[in-house]
């Protein structure tokens, strides 16, 4: 087992070591980085190593479905992306398919950053070509044979997937709106935490009622207003407490992949981000109602 301090001291220095550059705006390359920190792509896209270089791809995703390697994007012309145009980075997030035209496996959570905005995924896009490209060889995914062809993924996408930019719900606070945009979108929250079907579709009407069968073999917990089984006795702040530090209201810590993702994003994102989470996530129906 890697050790975890270990890994995000490595990142840590990475992203100070990698993260100068001059090909956009600075405003611009600020406003990707902080946004590349809300969609959680540090964690995914870091391998799991001491001497890892972050985002250069390599991280092992164990799942029901087989092991996924996430991709390199440092903007490396031979392993990562550097080819790619605007359109290529938003066709990806937002259809789910590649420069080359094939359909991404949902391992890539394009099923949620299909609601993400094109200025930001563009600002995010400036940030990463930003960086030092690292040229690094990502191996190919592990799967059972009737998933390894990419005309299997497009078949589910297909059955499974709407592409559709977020659209605000008048009827909601501002407050609300960018909670929900954060959440169901960016950072993609329901991708673990939303239970799935035989073929890894979400169960939508479970929206964050938990997955028991949970990448890497984790049990994802419920993150609903429900009293008994979900987050609803927390408070707002107890919940933006969480997601800055990582403690819950009993005083303890988390641990498991969601001290990752609090390491390396969550914690990062501005205190009226984390409020706006907060906000959303207590707002839906308890799971079982």
């Amino acid at each position: 087992m890697v050790d975890l301090h270990a890994r995000r001291l490595a990142i840590a220095a990475g992203l100070l070591l990698y993260g100068i550059g001059a090909v956009a705006d600075d405003s611009l390359i600020e406003k990707g980085k902080y946004l590349i920190h809300a969609g959680g792509c540090i964690t995914c896209h870091t391998e799991e190593s001491d001497d890892a270089i972050p985002l250069s791809g390599g991280y092992a995703l164990e799942s029901l479905f087989g092991t996924f390697y996430a991709p390199n994007i440092t903007p490396d012309k031979d392993t990562g992306i550097g080819n790619w145009g605007d359109e290529d980075f938003l066709r990806a997030f937002h259809v789910g398919i590649n420069p080359d035209g094939d359909a991404y496996f949902p391992a890539f959570p394009y099923t949620a950053y299909t609601g993400a905005s094109r200025d930001d995924l563009l600002a995010m896009k400036a940030y990463l070509f930003s960086l030092e490209p690292v040229r690094k060889e990502i191996p190919e995914h592990d799967l059972p044979a009737f998933m390894s062809s990419r005309l299997a993924a497009r078949a589910w996408q297909l059955s499974y997937f709407v592409a559709a930019r977020f659209e605000p719900d008048a009827t909601k606070s501002s407050v609300w709106n960018r909670g929900a945009y954060l959440v169901r979108h960016l950072g993609h929250c329901g991708e673990c935490h939303t239970p799935r079907g035989p073929l890894g579709a979400l169960q939508h009407e479970k929206e964050l009622t938990g997955n028991p069968d949970g990448a890497d073999g984790e049990s994802i917990p419920n993150i609903t207003a429900d009293k008994q089984d979900g987050i609803g006795r927390w408070s707002i702040r107890d919940i933006e407490y969480f997601l800055d530090l990582g403690m819950l209201p009993d005083g303890d810590f988390t641990g498991g992949s969601m001290s990752a993702i609090i390491e390396d994003n969550t914690s990062h994102l501005t205190t009226e981000d984390r409020l706006a989470i907060a906000t959303y996530l207590k707002s839906p129906a308890p799971a079982d109602d």
